[in-house]
């Protein structure tokens, strides 16, 4: 392909993803109240267990219809994601050899899920943690009261979301590097413990600055760094 095909293709995959995110959209925005619960519930719960009645304030015009369109948005990235991987796979798999389509194939998949489990993963179990330890956490005045806002509290929920959704995805980096000569099993085994800060280092970057949540995140990331170990030396011993 000349380089016109090339850029006449991309820009046809590029229209093709844009058009599955929206249907994705339209749909979750039919669901956008059941979706705005299910990521309102750990706040909710965080409130109960301390004894503190849930209330979320809305103090722009606009901010109700906003973050209904961005949880939206959110929801709806996730249902396409699935499409939109497919179509970048698309894309350039027109490079690859067969081989390495085979590859791709296996990876797409895997990508999603595990964006999938880092996303639901956030929302199910370290949110309620993380609300609860800020709800609870003592500034050292006793007349402040807890009173968050819609909007920060949407935002709050959605990044970390993202976050954890692409931090999932460290397995897969993993054996890509492996398989591509960048780093050696022996290499990742002899370095655990630059791993371990080098994880602690990033969690306390990409999360709000509380124990909580960058354990929530450091645990589960080192779990899937030993589980990248363990499936890189299965594949080797398959393909030896």
């Amino acid at each position: 392909m000349s380089l016109g095909d090339h850029l006449e293709e991309l820009r046809l995959r590029l229209i093709l993803a844009l058009l599955g995110l929206v249907v994705g959209l339209v749909i979750c925005l039919f669901f956008g109240g059941l979706l705005l619960r299910f990521i309102a519930a750990p706040y909710a719960e965080a409130m109960s267990k301390a004894n503190l009645q849930p209330v979320l304030l809305a103090i722009q015009p606009a901010e109700k219809f906003l973050v209904y369109f961005k949880t939206s948005l959110l929801f709806g990235l996730i249902l396409s994601s699935p499409w939109v991987f497919y179509q970048l796979w698309a894309f350039v798999s027109a490079g690859l050899y067969s081989k390495e389509k085979r590859y791709v194939r296996r990876i797409v998949p895997v990508s999603v899920l595990l964006f999938i489990v880092g996303a639901f993963f956030f929302v199910n179990v370290v949110a309620p943690m993380a609300m609860l330890f800020f709800i609870n956490f003592n500034p050292g005045i006793d007349f402040v009261e807890v009173n968050f806002t819609l909007s920060n509290y949407v935002s709050f929920v959605v990044s970390l979301t993202i976050v954890f959704g692409f931090a999932f995805q460290m397995p897969i980096a993993i054996v890509c590097l492996e398989k591509l000569g960048v780093v050696t099993l022996a290499g990742l085994r002899q370095y655990r413990k630059y791993v371990i800060l080098l994880l602690a280092i990033i969690c306390a970057l990409v999360t709000p600055p509380d124990v909580i949540s960058q354990i929530a995140l450091a645990v589960p990331l080192y779990a899937l760094f030993e589980v990248s170990i363990l499936v890189c030396r299965l594949t080797r011993k398959k393909s030896g």
